[in-house]
C-alpha cells in the first residue's frame, strides 16, 4: 500500500456549538460542513478535522456505526518559525498550554485540551523526519 496521508480523522464531542465555539472561533479552522445534533467538519490545511456526536453516529443506519469515548489525542503541524508564535496565539486567546516537551534533537511540541478534553498538540514540521 501507498497511503499518501491521513486525509481526516475525527473526535468524539457532546456539544456541536461549543466545538464550533473553539475550533472555529479560536483556532480559525473554516468549516466545511455541519448538520444539527450530529456533526461538524473543518478544514485543517490538506485535511479535515470531524467532530462528531458519537451517540448520533453509534445509531447511524447509512454509514457504518462509529463512535468513541474517552481522551483523544491528535497534533496540528506548522512551521517551525511559526512554533513560537502559536505559543503567543494560544496565550491571546485565553487558551492553556498543559505542557511543552522537548523531544530528541531539541524539537519541541506543546499540549493543549479542547472544550471536552481532548489532548491536542502543536509539532513543528520535521518532526517525524
Amino acid at each position: 500500500m501507498s497511503i499518501l496521508q491521513i486525509k481526516e480523522t475525527c473526535l468524539y464531542i457532546q456539544d456541536i456549538k461549543r466545538s464550533i465555539a473553539f475550533y472555529n472561533g479560536k483556532l480559525e479552522f473554516p468549516i466545511i460542513d455541519e448538520k444539527e445534533n450530529r456533526h461538524v467538519f473543518f478544514r485543517v490545511g490538506a485535511s479535515v478535522l470531524l467532530c462528531f456526536i458519537a451517540e448520533t453516529t453509534k445509531k447511524d443506519e447509512i454509514l457504518p456505526p462509529h463512535f468513541g469515548s474517552g481522551t483523544q489525542h491528535l497534533a496540528f503541524e506548522v512551521t517551525p518559525e511559526d512554533y513560537e508564535k502559536y505559543k503567543e496565539i494560544m496565550k491571546d486567546k485565553d487558551i492553556a498550554i498543559t505542557h511543552e516537551h522537548t523531544w530528541k534533537e531539541g524539537i519541541k511540541s506543546f499540549y493543549f485540551e479542547d472544550p471536552d478534553g481532548h489532548v491536542l498538540e502543536i509539532v513543528p514540521r520535521g518532526m517525524w523526519d
